[in-house]
């Protein structure tokens, strides 16, 4: 039996984000030990346009998680502070502020095709 048989998976948790998702996996090992694995996946084209899925996977030990969790806070933290002085973009503002003016945008045009319907249908003179 290959020791990739021997590992349980016990919870799996997908993240859709953008163009990737993300996969928070909690597994066992053959001595019931815990651990995650953490899976970025892309979907990718081939030349011949045939799909096929990126994967980078990052293997996180009980041991480790509160180093790590100490870690990723401490970066998010950092990102935070560094956003707030205005130097670096923010994509996800854009982003907000792209999909909130959209709506205003469609509404507008959908208001002037129905007036331009009512003209159309009111010409039964």
């Amino acid at each position: 039996m290959s020791d990739q048989n021997n590992r349980e998976e016990i919870y799996s948790r997908p993240v859709r984000a953008g163009k990737r998702t993300y996969f928070f996996d909690v597994k066992a090992t053959r001595g019931q030990d815990l651990y995650m694995t953490i899976t970025e996946s892309k979907r990718r084209f081939d030349d011949d346009g045939n799909v096929h899925y990126q994967k980078h996977k990052i293997f996180l030990y009980r041991e480790d998680f509160a180093n790590f969790e100490e870690g990723f806070v401490d970066a998010v933290e950092k990102i935070q502070e560094l956003m707030a002085t205005g130097n670096y973009r923010d994509p996800i503002a854009e982003r907000k502020a792209k999909e909130e003016a959209q709506p205003v945008a469609e509404e507008s045009t959908e208001t002037d095709a129905a007036s331009t319907t009512a003209d159309i249908r009111c010409a039964d003179l």
